[in-house]
């Protein structure tokens, strides 16, 4: 009849071999796919604190990362709950082109400043250890513990 057409069936013989075959190769794009996926999890958060002298000279808080391995943070939060000066200054620094750079520089006043402090508020992609640094300009500040918070995605 006009209009009608007629599909023949054919039954192609598989060999259980290439259907092994098959089923490794797309197991394998599984794991890989997988792999990226649970990175969106994240890091396990990085908390702690650090105690210094910090009116006697600039001192570390933490580094995150490590070198040639590329990770997104998220949030770097800095509690200065602590302290008492009135110049509060957190510093960053990262390597840029293969020499460590200051590229965050701020004063905070923990009198009168939220007792948290977000430095990092967003996504931020590093490559390399991110120094995170503190100074205050009291002395009664020396020896107090400054807690801090961040958190990591492998990339």
């Amino acid at each position: 009849m006009p209009g009608e057409f007629y599909v023949e069936n054919k039954a192609e013989k598989v060999s259980l071999e290439s259907v092994e075959s098959s089923l490794a190769v797309l197991n394998s794009k599984a794991d890989e796919i997988k792999a990226r996926t649970d990175n969106l999890a994240g890091e396990t958060p990085g908390q702690g604190s650090t105690t210094a002298d910090w009116q006697t000279a600039e001192s570390n808080v933490i580094s995150i990362g490590a070198a040639g391995i590329r990770y997104k943070i998220h949030d770097l939060t800095i509690g200065i709950h602590t302290l008492v000066g009135t110049q509060v200054r957190v510093r960053l620094y990262k390597k840029v082109n293969g020499t460590e750079r200051k590229v965050y520089d701020q004063s905070f006043d923990a009198t009168s400043d939220p007792l948290g402090l977000p430095i990092i508020n967003g996504t931020w992609a590093i490559h390399d250890v991110l120094r995170v640094t503190l100074q205050s300009n009291n002395a009664a500040d020396n020896g107090k513990a400054v807690d801090y918070d961040y958190i990591l995605e492998a990339m």
